[in-house]
């Protein structure tokens, strides 16, 4: 197998993964992913895909990932490993539909508008 090359988004963060046979190394930003993400729930978020399919020691992935906050980066990280492994195997899909893996979650922040305080607040109001 040669390299798979996938985008995964979230909020602001965008990862680009690099998908190549191996023992199951991580590599994100150059670090291990327990050294990069240090709480369990993201290292969890980070396999999540990769266990449910049974592929947690199958594959060597090497993660480039930038904006954004460190939760935003594990998802979008979630996103584009669950988008490779449909690629490798399509049979994957039925596994990771249900678990809401496939779906590039739209909410964004809300930008400031002029004459106002930040996104929907307002500057107080004086009658008199």
């Amino acid at each position: 197998m040669e390299t798979i090359h996938k985008i995964g988004r979230r909020k602001t963060a965008v990862a680009r993964i690099y998908v190549s046979d191996g023992k199951g190394n991580i590599i994100v930003n150059k670090k291990d992913y327990k050294d990069y993400f240090t709480t369990a729930t993201l290292q969890y978020k980070i396999m999540q895909a990769l266990n449910l399919t049974d592929n947690a020691k199958a594959f060597d992935i090497k993660v480039n990932v930038y904006g954004g906050g460190i939760t935003g980066q594990a998802e979008a990280i979630r996103l584009a490993i669950s988008r490779v492994l449909i690629e490798i195997d399509p049979e994957n899909r039925i596994i990771l539909k249900p678990e809401g893996l496939l779906t590039r979650d739209p909410r964004m922040v809300e930008r400031k508008k002029f004459g106002q305080k930040k996104a929907r607040k307002k500057f107080q109001f004086s009658k008199r």
